[in-house]
């Protein structure tokens, strides 16, 4: 049965008569680093088809050859970076070489993300039906946990908690955030907005970025019907508090982590109501990856490095120990 509609959730209007975003104006970036070989394959078979051309950034893979291993694919060019740049900086790059090859929109990818047929037309149908009522900054599908099988919620802030709305067939649902991966972003909607913030680095950077949109009076839409297998973090463990599981990460991704949460907290463009909710739970995170969470230790460590830079105001690299 479809779920109930509210002013956030919605049934599309039909597609009669309305102007569509072509597949050849979409061009498909994705940044790589030390990809599992099969299953970036299956990303590009799976992204290939429904887009004019494909940005592989790889971001200094150690050991690995990325363009070499890709060099036999049409419509796919790869940028080659000799060191790590941060996921900021290599989608920013990437978005540039999209602009320069004169494409009008950017689907952002991460290395893991699998989409289903069709998932990109899904996508510039509602961007151009939903463009019509209003600034959109982006787009995005709902992506189902390659591990678990479940499907992620769009999220609306609130206080004390978040509204997670799954949508239902059809729909359009109004929120607040999407991730990086499977966004389709217009390139006018970048330069109002601004790239990605490369003094974050990685992590929270697909936070700041529609945080900016927001404050700038732009739209963010999940849609429905446009779905994709995507994984978050390195693990997921089950969790008998939460229903869709616990997501672990590395100990140097939770200095990312906790530091840039800490950098957002001041910013103008950061809404209040998620530094209030946002808070507690970056004490719930400390506590739980500190306790509970082998090498308890090392996550500890990182994770209060990351604060104290965090406080300071220092971005950029984690630098070395």
């Amino acid at each position: 049965m479809t779920p109930p509609e509210s002013a956030a959730t919605r049934t599309l209007p039909s597609a009669s008569g309305r102007s569509a975003i072509a597949a050849a104006d979409i061009c498909a970036v994705i940044v790589t680093y030390a990809p599992e070989p099969d299953l970036l394959t299956q990303v590009l078979d799976s992204v290939q088809p429904q887009v004019g051309h494909v940005v592989v950034f790889d971001n200094g893979s150690p050991g690995m050859d990325v363009a070499a291993g890709l060099s036999g694919r049409e419509a796919v060019s790869v940028v080659a970076s000799v060191s790590n740049v941060g996921l900021a900086a290599a989608l920013n790059r990437a978005i540039e070489r999209a602009r320069a090859l004169g494409f009008g929109h950017v689907l952002l990818m991460d290395q893991d993300s699998v989409l289903d047929a069709g998932m990109v037309a899904t996508l510039a149908q509602a961007l151009a039906t939903l463009s019509q009522q209003g600034p959109v900054a982006a787009v995005g599908p709902q992506f189902v946990d390659a591990r678990s099988g479940r499907p992620a919620p769009f999220v609306r802030m609130g206080f004390p908690l978040n509204d997670k709305d799954y949508g239902g067939p059809g729909q359009t649902v109004s929120c607040d955030f999407l991730i990086t991966s499977g966004s389709l972003i217009p390139l006018t909607m970048l330069d109002r907005v601004g790239g990605m913030d490369e003094a974050l680095f990685i992590d929270n950077i697909d936070m700041d970025w529609c945080f900016r949109a927001k404050a700038a009076g732009l739209a963010l839409y999940g849609v429905c019907d446009a779905q994709m297998h995507h994984r978050i973090g390195e693990q997921l463990r089950a969790s008998r508090v939460k229903r869709d599981g616990v997501v672990v990460h590395k100990p140097f991704r939770l200095y990312y982590i906790m530091r840039n949460r800490v950098l957002l907290y001041p910013r103008a463009s950061t809404p209040r109501v998620w530094v209030a909710q946002d808070l507690p739970r970056l004490v719930l995170k400390l506590i739980g990856n500190g306790l509970f969470i082998a090498p308890r230790w090392i996550r500890l460590r990182f994770m209060c490095r990351g604060l104290w830079d965090g406080v300071r105001g220092r971005s950029g690299p984690m630098p070395t120990p």
